[in-house]
């Protein structure tokens, strides 16, 4: 099943409502299919300058290691090196901080990947968690 617009509007929807109701800043929400392509995004009014760049790489190096942004971030941690080449290679587009969650079909496979930027990391990958099962899909941040 692949992750299509009516899914990613309705992941984005239930992420931003999350974080309104968690008060949390203004958000901007990618939706990302498993090669990679945007879906769907949006920006909530007063979200800073640059989110969807941070939110896409979130989202972008979590399908790139087959990872959530949490677990790239524990690898970040132990092999810098390794991280740090990975993001050249793939074109900067990775930032390892939670906030990058993995989207699982009902069988387990990756369908695409949420970005989430706006709030601290932990509150951006909660509220996108809260997004993706929302959407009855499995959310996988690492």
């Amino acid at each position: 099943m692949p992750l299509d617009l009516d899914t990613a509007r309705t992941i984005i929807a239930n992420t931003r409502e999350s974080g309104r109701a968690s008060g949390f800043q203004p958000l901007t929400v990618v939706v990302l299919d498993a090669g990679a392509h945007v879906v769907a995004v949006e920006r909530e009014d007063g979200s800073s300058n640059k989110r969807f760049e941070i939110a896409f790489a979130k989202a972008n190096g979590a399908l790139a290691f087959g990872i959530g942004s949490r677990a790239l971030m524990a690898r970040a941690e132990t092999f810098p090196s390794f991280v740090a080449g990975a993001t050249s290679a793939i074109g900067g587009a990775l930032i390892p901080v939670p906030g990058g969650v993995l989207v699982r079909d009902a069988d387990g496979q990756i369908i695409g990947a949420v970005g989430i930027s706006g709030d601290n990391s932990d509150n951006d990958e909660a509220a996108g968690i809260v997004g993706i099962e929302a959407a009855g899909l499995t959310a996988d941040p690492g």
